[in-house]
């Protein structure tokens, strides 16, 4: 009984985190791009506010012995403060700047862009099984941006940049990771404040500070606590990212994230009537086929390799 009752606590616990995780996830896309068609909220400043919420937030899971952060020389994470800067302002900038189906499957071109990086500058080799599947996911969204009625140059720039930068970003995470001895939170708590202070000097240069369109300009409380919300749901995003990794398979984390996929994209033509004509529509069943493709093959290489190092005497 002690048992059932026990698994129940679990189980319950599991389904609460990947529940928070589904609707911060979702719900971030949706709210940042409310703020940008609505009230115009700048990009930087936006992105600022995040950083800061979210090390405050980390600051008090801190206090609630959540996690124990670890000494780190901040030398060693300042390109890494950098390219996370970059990462969530080029994202930001490209949901303001696309719609939101093209927004997310430019996010897919990270896979295949991260295995370059790896396999050009890391020496890491990848099974052709693997290679194959990228041909899908950038076909997909070659075709979504071509057949996207709302395509344009600028959105296609900071798409582009977005990709590139998250991809060093996620690439320079695990080496840094691995490096430091540090598990992501730890990295985080370090990380966000680092990443504040240098974006708190480059918005004065990049958005006005005062009047229409600045941080202290005439904002409604509708839009500050707009703004606000969307900084907490971003906290709960990295919160429960690195719940269901620590405690569900990668399985379930890379399942879910195919859901989310699916449900943002729905939401998008939802919410914001983003048009979506047919050529769009199997562009995105591209992409999606592929990324599956790579999750299966992956996890099977995963188990594969576990399976060999258990098998050594």
């Amino acid at each position: 009984m002690a048992e059932q009752l026990l698994s129940f606590s679990a189980n319950r616990r599991i389904i609460t985190g990947l529940l928070v995780n589904l609707l911060s996830s979702i719900c971030i896309v949706f709210i940042n791009k409310w703020i940008y068609v609505h009230y115009g909220f700048p990009n930087m400043t936006l992105t600022l506010i995040h950083f800061v919420v979210t090390w405050l937030g980390l600051y008090i899971c801190h206090r609630m012995d959540v996690f124990s952060p670890k000494n780190l020389p901040v030398r060693r994470i300042v390109w890494l403060a950098l390219s996370f800067c970059g990462f969530v302002a080029f994202t930001n900038l490209s949901l303001q700047n696309n719609s939101i189906g093209t927004y997310q499957l430019a996010k897919a071109m990270t896979t295949p862009v991260i295995i370059l990086i790896q396999t050009t500058y890391y020496k890491k080799t990848f099974s052709t099984k693997i290679k194959l599947t990228l041909v899908p996911i950038t076909l997909g969204v070659i075709l979504n941006s071509y057949y996207d009625v709302r395509f344009n140059l600028l959105g296609t720039v900071f798409a582009s940049l977005g990709v590139l930068v998250t991809s060093l970003y996620q690439v320079w995470v695990g080496a840094k990771q691995h490096e430091l001895q540090v598990n992501s939170m730890q990295l985080l708590y370090y990380q966000a404040p680092l990443s504040s202070g240098f974006l708190l000097c480059i918005v004065p240069l990049f958005e006005p500070l005062t009047g229409d369109g600045g941080i202290f300009g005439p904002w409604s409380l509708v839009a500050l606590m707009t703004v606000l919300f969307s900084s907490v749901v971003a906290f709960l995003v990295n919160l429960s990212i690195y719940w269901i990794i620590g405690n569900t398979s990668a399985v379930t984390y890379n399942m879910f994230g195919h859901f989310k996929f699916c449900i943002t994209l729905i939401g998008g033509y939802l919410l914001f009537h983003d048009p979506l004509s047919l050529n769009q529509a199997l562009g995105i069943l591209c992409t999606l086929a592929g990324i599956l493709l790579y999750t299966h093959f992956k996890l099977v290489e995963q188990e594969e390799g576990k399976s060999r190092l258990a098998q050594r005497p």
